[in-house]
This record gives C-alpha cells, sequence and structure tokens, in this order.
C-alpha cells in the first residue's frame, strides 16, 4: 500500500493534520496503537477540567456556607469519574466516523520506521511520499526500586476508589492539579518534589500564593526531598524518602508518578527512518520538517520546538506542517504568545514573560503587582487567594508578561494573551470598558 501522507498519532494534531490533507486531495491514513483521541481528549486536558470543575464547584458551596448557603456538598468519587466517562467514551468512535467521511484510511496498530519512505504498519508494509510523526509524549518512566507499585497520570483517570491517602511525585502541575482535585474529594494528600521549588517555570510570587493556599487545603508539600524506594506495605505502601530533613518513611495508599512527560518516540525505530532526535524530541527546521529525512514532518509534544507542550500549540503546528506539505516549504512556525494554567483551586495562570527571564534579558520594565482578595470580584468569590503581576515595558508600554492565581483566572488571562498578540499597550487595557462586574473588569485596575 503506498499514501501521500502517513500520519502516526490520532490525536488532536494528527487529526488536523490529516483532515486538511485528505481534504486537498492527497491520499493519507493514520494510525494510532492507542484508543483514537490522543492525550488531551481522553486522559488529559478534557477529563482533567470535567473532574476539577466537580471540585471547584465544591470549593464554593464550602466558601459559601453562613453567606446565603447551607447543608454539605460532598464528592462522589465514583458519580463524578462516570461523568468524565460521558466525555471521554464517545471520542474514540467519534474521531475514527470523522476520518473515514474525510476519506482517510484508519489503522489501530503500532507503527515503526523500516527505511526512510516505508513503515511497519501492524503486519503491513506501507510506504508514504510524506510521514507525519505527531505521537505525542509519555508519563516519563520512574526509576527507582519498586516503581512498579506507582501509577501514572494516565493511570489516575481511571481511578475507580480514591485511597484515603495519596503521594504524587513531582512538583509539577499534573500533582499540583490532581491534588487538589482529591484533597476536596476527601483524601489526604503528600506532594514530593526533589528541587528547592515547585513548578519552577511559573512565576514564583504566584506559586508562593499557590503553595500557601495549598497547604491550608491540606495538602503536604515536601520539597528538596526525594523518593527513594517504593515497598509493599499491607493493603498499601511505604515510600522511603531523603531530603534535607533526614531520611524517612511515608505510608501511603497510593503512589502517583508525575515527574514529566517525554516524547514518545520508543517503538517508531526513528534511527531506521534516519530521523535525528533528542531529548526533546525530533529534530525539526522552522517547516516543522525533519532536519535529516526530508519525508518526515513531526509537531506538537514529538517535536524539538519553541512551542510549549499544550495542545493548542500541538494543533496550531499541525496546521502549518500539512500547509507545507500541500504547498511545498512555504510557512515557517510563527509563535504567538501563549497563556498556560495550572489548574488548581483557585487557578494559576501565565503568559509572557517572569520577572527572572525579564532581567535576564536586560529589559527596562516596571512591576504592577498587588493583593486584589479585598477587591470586589476576590470578596464575591470569597477568594482565599486573588494575586496579580504584571510586567510593563517602560521603553514602549508593551506588556511583557501577565501572571495571576486566583478565581478565573484561566480565563482573565486570554485577555492579555489576546492583548499582547495584537501588539496592545497596558494603557489600552487600562481605558477599556469591560463589561462590570466581571473577573475581566479587574484588568483595567490591574495594568
Amino acid at each position: 500500500m503506498q499514501y501521500d501522507v502517513f500520519v502516526i498519532g490520532a490525536g488532536m494534531a494528527g487529526a488536523a493534520v490529516a483532515k486538511k490533507c485528505a481534504k486537498a486531495g492527497l491520499k493519507t491514513a493514520i494510525s494510532d496503537f492507542r484508543s483514537y483521541g490522543g492525550t488531551c481528549a481522553l486522559r488529559g486536558c478534557d477529563p482533567k477540567k470535567v473532574l476539577i470543575d466537580g471540585a471547584s464547584l465544591q470549593e464554593q458551596v464550602q466558601r459559601h456556607l453562613g453567606k446565603g448557603l447551607s447543608g454539605e456538598v460532598k464528592i462522589d468519587w465514583g458519580e463524578l469519574m462516570a461523568f468524565k466517562d460521558t466525555f471521554t467514551d464517545p471520542v474514540p468512535e467519534n474521531m475514527e466516523k470523522g476520518f473515514e467521511k474525510a476519506g482517510i484510511d484508519t489503522y489501530h496498530v503500532p507503527v515503526s520506521f523500516l527505511n526512510e519512505s516505508t513503515l511497519q504498519v501492524g503486519q503491513e508494509e506501507i510506504t508514504a511520499e510524506k510521514i507525519v510523526v505527531v505521537s505525542g509524549a509519555r508519563p516519563k518512566e520512574l526509576d527507582m526500586p519498586g516503581a512498579v507499585h506507582a501509577i501514572t497520570s494516565d493511570d489516575f483517570f481511571n481511578l475507580s476508589q480514591l485511597p484515603k491517602h495519596i503521594t504524587f511525585l513531582g512538583g509539577g502541575y499534573i500533582s499540583f492539579e490532581f491534588a487538589h482535585l482529591v484533597a476536596r474529594a476527601g483524601a489526604s494528600v503528600t506532594i514530593i518534589e526533589h528541587g528547592p521549588r515547585p513548578l519552577k517555570h511559573f512565576e514564583q510570587d504566584m506559586v508562593d500564593e499557590l503553595v500557601r493556599v495549598s497547604k491550608e487545603a491540606g495538602i503536604d508539600i515536601r520539597l528538596n526531598c526525594q523518593a527513594k524506594r517504593i515497598t509493599q506495605h499491607g493493603s498499601g505502601y511505604e515510600v522511603s524518602l531523603e531530603g534535607e530533613a533526614g531520611r524517612g518513611t511515608l505510608v501511603t495508599g497510593l503512589v502517583v508518578s508525575a515527574i514529566g512527560r517525554v516524547p514518545e518516540v520508543g517503538q517508531l525505530n526513528l534511527e531506521k527512518g534516519n530521523v535525528v532526535h533528542g531529548r526533546k524530541g525530533i529534530e525539526v527546521n522552522g517547516y516543522l520538517q525533519s532536519t535529516s529525512n526530508h519525508r518526515v514532518y513531526a509537531a506538537g509534544d514529538v517535536a524539538d520546538t519553541q512551542g510549549l507542550p499544550l495542545t493548542p500549540v500541538a494543533v496550531y503546528e499541525g496546521h502549518f506542517l500539512a500547509t507545507n506539505i500541500i504547498k511545498g516549504n512555504s510557512k515557517k512556525v510563527n509563535y504567538p504568545e501563549i497563556p498556560t494554567v495550572v489548574f488548581t483551586i483557585p487557578s494559576l495562570a501565565s503568559v509572557g514573560l517572569t520577572e527572572s527571564q525579564a532581567q535576564e534579558q536586560g529589559l527596562n520594565y516596571q512591576v504592577n503587582t498587588h493583593d486584589a482578595t479585598q477587591w470586589f470580584n476576590g470578596r464575591r468569590h470569597r477568594a482565599n487567594a486573588y494575586f496579580y503581576k504584571l510586567l510593563v515595558s517602560k521603553t514602549d508600554g508593551s506588556i511583557l508578561g501577565a501572571h495571576l492565581v486566583g478565581p478565573l483566572a484561566e480565563e482573565t488571562i486570554n485577555i492579555y494573551a489576546l492583548a499582547m498578540k495584537a501588539g496592545m499597550k497596558a494603557r489600552d487595557l487600562k481605558s477599556f470598558l469591560f463589561s462590570y462586574p466581571t473577573m475581566a473588569s479587574d484588568v483595567s485596575y490591574m495594568t
């Protein structure tokens, strides 16, 4: 069998590429060894937000008890997970129907390179003029004695029962999001982070606020601490720890490894396809084409690009990639300011430069920062944290970075991202007449 385009990976980016190429008249096929839908739709962004929304609503009710609300609201873990399944279960079949309707051949088998233009697709050998790798990322393997006892973030989404205590290894966004979720559902939680700071890629002033409210929610955060071994302990586990406080053990009902994600390239035999890759993924040029095999293109988490490992970025890159396949290499990726969010309760959101990055670049800037918990919106939400930090250029008044922690920060940050992409100045936002009283209306006071 021969195709014009063969896409490896049936997530959001793979779907965007395959459908765009098929619409242009190219004979296109797609394969994934896992269910169609990819990380975001099945074991990432979408189901996570459904679960977090339930916990956030429960938190809001608790904060408003005695302020017009009464009674008790508890999370029923089984029901919440079943509701989540109503979003994820239909995805694979719906995606396959969409591919078939678009005239795209579908495969459900692992794929590996035999040479630069030939693939082993299950039991078949298939050649393709262009091969697109959008296989995403997978949880990084835990390397320690007893690692087999830990589950990954992927496994967490199939957790039918909630243990009394859960330990998360790693101080990144996955640990914090899940920790906030299960803490509201009644579990005791410990986060183990080997470094001195969690969420190190975010503005640290905002992270400090998130750490504070996390501890208030009962989450035990242990920094400068490493898990060295996991052993079976009755119906649960014992985690051996080593850190600045010395050595110790932690008894827990479940260990979740959330130490990061790595490009999903292990089974592809990229060497046989002459596809150069490194720790960050497949090496590509500005057109998202492999630097070593001109037939191969890559996008998303599996590609070594400047884009953040986020689904919207993968889809964005996918559209550029498809255009370059259809029309020839004519469109280099130009990355806009990309907002990113930690969906905790409350959420942490960021776009643009952190202050440390602005300092490293030697920029001339001013900082607008304040505790907004006593502002109207902070008070009506009964917010236990509502902080912002805005970096504004003293040279031209442009917005260099915006960082928020507080109610609906995941929505407000988009105002700043849009303004930065449009080249608006801080004064433009300050003078804008937002609808009131909305969270967005606070932007004019923050700026």
